[in-house]
């Protein structure tokens, strides 16, 4: 890589200009300090902005944020936008195998005084109650009726069956129920693989978490979204399970073939991809649909375990706990949307493989009581650092398709993290931090350390730097429940 070819734009912006690489149809932007980017100017993730750059019908540029780093196809951290009455086409690679995964988080009228001393006891009570790890099932299995009704309403199915309030929709991204969602496009072993993973948690970066509100920054917005410094939240970060795994990997293998069929030319077989009005795409989309209907069902269903927990615990109400919830977004998916193209309104498929819709004011997909403030936006730390709530703005709409940040971002890989954590014991770390984890296992614990990750307020000061979100308030983990 020719390091002197990319360009400085500002503190905050990197520009890859078309020439970085032969056929690239729009230029890269990668939002990062210049620390981040000298850091991770060696790795590969710079080069697949430039190969995303390649994608038919790719619009205005193809764009990284500060948490970007490698993944498959698409950088984690990309957003590109492509139209569908150019040629534009839908990339798997675009969305991840893990598709919807996303964030949620809940409020309630707990402070922390109320809960310091029961942080251990709760958190294993959570623990016993919301299963988690790899290949973990739930107390719900599905019949084949039933799971294709949940693909089709999302979270709304959930609620239907008691399992939630419908206040819980308004607060959903989609309302927790993307339309389009096609069940006959779901392979037989999606299907096998969905049955009973609903209401759980996963392993990896998923977790749940119990925090205390430490900083406002700004007041107004605060007390719209109900939040106060000193108060306990919840924080939810899991997707589809298994069942968008393999909505993923079933139409990778479609879309390989697809690239021969319809000539397109890219420079990494990992962005494998259709038209998106071809049959392939279409076909593609009614799936990806389900899986992120899955994932909304799955955070909805755990938010009602999570209740049950604490109503029994405090012997409360979910009313009186004011256990409501703040939104829920996706940070894994590829949808359509209307933005400006030089001066015209056009509708794009906006792909989000590790990044968050970060709506501006006013929006007419954002809940009533948002509209003056913009959509909440949800940004997790590792487990040992805090979290932040921002909001979308108007130059977000303008310049990232209406997108920010999702998290942290790794810099080592998880075998690299488990060489270097050998002979620590990352639980009593954190213990000595003042956190309590609880985790199916030793490995995830060293996998998600939080020497792994980039300095979250880093991230996010390059976000709201940038003009392309807006801070809230921060939150500091207390407890945590890794698969």
């Amino acid at each position: 890589m020719i390091t002197s070819q990319i360009e400085r734009v500002d503190n905050y912006r990197w520009r890859i200009p078309r020439d970085y690489q032969e056929g690239m149809r729009v230029p890269g932007i990668v939002y990062a300090t210049e620390d981040m980017f000298n850091k991770a100017i060696d790795g590969q993730a710079f080069k697949q902005v430039a190969n995303v750059a390649h994608l038919p019908g790719i619009v205005k540029y193809s764009l990284a944020m500060p948490d970007i780093h490698w993944g498959y196809g698409f950088p984690i951290g990309g957003v590109a936008a492509t139209d569908p009455d150019n040629g534009g086409v839908i990339s798997p690679g675009g969305v991840g195998y893990d598709i919807n995964c996303g964030l949620r988080l809940l409020r309630s009228n707990l402070e922390y005084e109320d809960i310091k001393k029961e942080i251990t006891n709760l958190v294993s009570s959570i623990y016993s109650s919301v299963p988690a790890g790899v290949g973990s099932k739930g107390d719900l299995v599905l019949s084949k009726k039933e799971e294709r009704n949940l693909l089709i309403k999302g979270a709304r199915w959930a609620v239907e069956r008691g399992f939630g309030v419908k206040e819980d929709l308004t607060y959903c991204e989609e309302n927790g129920q993307i339309d389009g969602a096609d069940p006959d496009k779901v392979s037989d072993r999606a299907y096998e693989r969905g049955r009973d993973q609903c209401g759980t948690l996963g392993s990896g970066n998923h977790f749940l978490e119990i925090q205390v509100i430490a900083e406002i920054y700004d007041e107004p917005s605060a007390d719209s979204l109900g939040l106060k410094k000193g108060a306990i939240t919840i924080m939810i970060h899991t997707g589809s399970r298994g069942f968008g795994y393999q909505v993923c990997d079933d139409y990778l293998k479609t879309m390989v073939k697809a690239v021969s069929k319809y000539n397109i030319n890219i420079p990494d077989r990992q962005l494998a991809s259709a038209p998106i009005n071809s049959s392939e795409a279409k076909d593609y989309i009614g799936a990806m649909r389900c899986a992120a209907n899955y994932a909304w069902a799955n955070r909805q269903y755990i938010t009602h375990l999570i209740r049950a927990v604490f109503e029994k615990y405090f012997n409360q109400s979910r009313s009186s706990l004011g256990l409501n919830l703040v939104y829920d977004v996706a940070h894994n998916i590829a949808k359509f949307e209307k933005h400006i193209v030089d001066g015209e309104e056009k509708t794009l498929c906006v792909h989000r493989k590790g990044a968050t819709r970060a709506f501006g004011p006013n929006h007419a997909e954002i809940p009533e009581d948002y509209k003056d403030i913009g959509q909440p936006v949800i940004i997790p730390g590792d487990m040992g650092t805090a979290s932040y709530l921002l909001l979308g703005t108007e130059r977000a709409m303008k310049e990232s398709f209406g997108s920010t940040c999702h998290g942290a971002g790794r810099v080592m890989s998880r075998t690299e993290a488990i060489k270097k954590g050998r002979n620590r014991s990352i639980s009593k770390e954190l213990k000595d931090r003042g956190i309590f984890v609880l985790s199916r296992g030793k490995k995830t614990l060293l996998e998600e350390m939080p020497d792994a990750y980039k300095d979250i307020d880093q991230v996010v000061n390059v976000v709201v730097s940038a003009g392309i979100s807006k801070k809230v308030c921060k939150m500091r983990p207390l407890g945590v429940i890794k698969g």
